[in-house]
């Protein structure tokens, strides 16, 4: 039998993203773009190291890292098939300053520059003008080759696999912690290369806190649990959550359930190419608040995913893009009542012209019956 670890990925072209990058370039004036931001550099070279800047001018590419890195930066931008000016040196100043030679204006990742790094760059680039860039790169990783979009798929099945081995054992008398840790050796076991975040188990009380930490308390009849995690596929993580109600469930604590159902799933059928990314959090607002749960609803719907666990496009009441083709978002709407506990439902979605595809198929029934 082949396991996910033993299947193939398609290749990624970054030779396509380097020309995406030169042409955003050219929109900003710069002759250099400087990238600090590790999950960009990894998205244009496959460079994985912990230490790492980029320069992408008109006709070149410089990486510079250090001694750690010097055979994994070779085989990794090999394997990328990408073609690139490589210094291993702990020194940054010479080969910087040598690779934006003759650039009058040097764009920097403005998010992703320190303030003590940006005035030693004032010193080294004297005579040449830094320009503050944003979203950038970010801009394009947004929407995903397919690549990039079969990791995702593989990291959200092997999230869909870790649950279904582990979620009966919710009535076993576990604790939150002990739950956590076993869907994350799940997910390490069936192939995920790592974990896209902190696993999230909270019950009882704790699942009125969108963001509890998995403790001691053990769960018991009657509890309402979250569980919020995700794999990491070559460095592309999935995002799923699932409530659960443990023994049978309350009026109350069905009726929370069945609105926070409804309004995730209103909330993915307003996902498609060219609606706007407030359009998918007003509707799930709207959804909840026509079921008295408005106030209850704290967080944002959802956000991108890819080589970040949370990226742009953010869907919230701040939202002011449009969704496009091969944005993969996140849609969780939920509802925290401190009295009761909370529930919180989620799927990651590529966006597509005639709506979207859901990458994250675990059955939404929440019930766990006790043994």
């Amino acid at each position: 039998m082949t396991t996910a670890r033993e299947l193939t990925l398609p290749p990624m072209d970054r030779t396509v993203r380097l020309a995406q990058v030169r042409a955003a370039m050219v929109d900003l004036g710069c002759e250099a773009l400087l990238i600090t931001k590790p999950e960009n550099i990894r998205w244009l070279s496959g460079f994985t190291g912990s230490n790492g800047t980029a320069v992408v001018t008109a006709d070149d590419v410089m990486l510079i890292t250090d001694g750690r890195y010097e055979t994994q930066v070779a085989q990794q931008l090999d394997a990328a098939q990408v073609v690139a000016d490589v210094r291993i040196t702990r020194e940054n100043v010479g080969p910087l300053t040598e690779a934006v030679a003759g650039a009058a204006r040097i764009g920097l990742e403005s998010e992703a520059v320190t303030w003590a790094e940006q005035l030693q760059f004032v010193d080294w680039f004297s005579g040449q003008e830094l320009v503050p860039t944003t979203d950038v790169i970010e801009a394009l990783r947004r929407v995903k080759d397919d690549g990039e979009l079969a990791r995702l798929r593989r990291a959200a099945a092997i999230a869909d696999a870790a649950l279904d081995a582990v979620r009966l054992e919710l009535a076993n008398g576990r604790s939150e912690r002990w739950i956590a840790r076993a869907l994350d050796g799940a997910m390490l076991d069936q192939g995920a290369d790592d974990l896209s975040f902190d696993t999230i188990v909270a019950a009882g009380p704790n699942s009125a806190k969108p963001h509890a930490v998995p403790s001691d308390r053990v769960i018991e009849s009657g509890d309402m649990v979250v569980m919020d995690f995700g794999a990491a596929v070559d460095g592309y993580g999935s995002d799923m959550t699932r409530s659960f109600l443990i023994g049978a469930p309350t009026a109350k604590q069905q009726s929370i359930y069945d609105a926070v159902q409804r309004a995730q799933a209103a909330g993915v059928a307003a996902v498609r190419d060219g609606v706007a990314e407030l359009e998918v959090d007003r509707v799930c607002r709207d959804s909840l608040a026509e079921d008295g749960l408005g106030d209850a609803f704290v967080h944002g719907t959802g956000h991108g995913i890819g080589l970040e666990i949370h990226e742009n496009p953010i869907l919230s009441t701040r939202a002011s893009g449009i969704l496009r083709s091969g944005y993969v978002v996140t849609v969780e709407p939920g509802a925290y009542l401190p009295e009761l506990g909370g529930v919180r439902i989620e799927d990651s979605v590529v966006v597509t012209a005639s709506g979207s595809e859901t990458i994250t198929l675990s059955p939404k029934d929440p019930t766990i019956e006790l043994k």
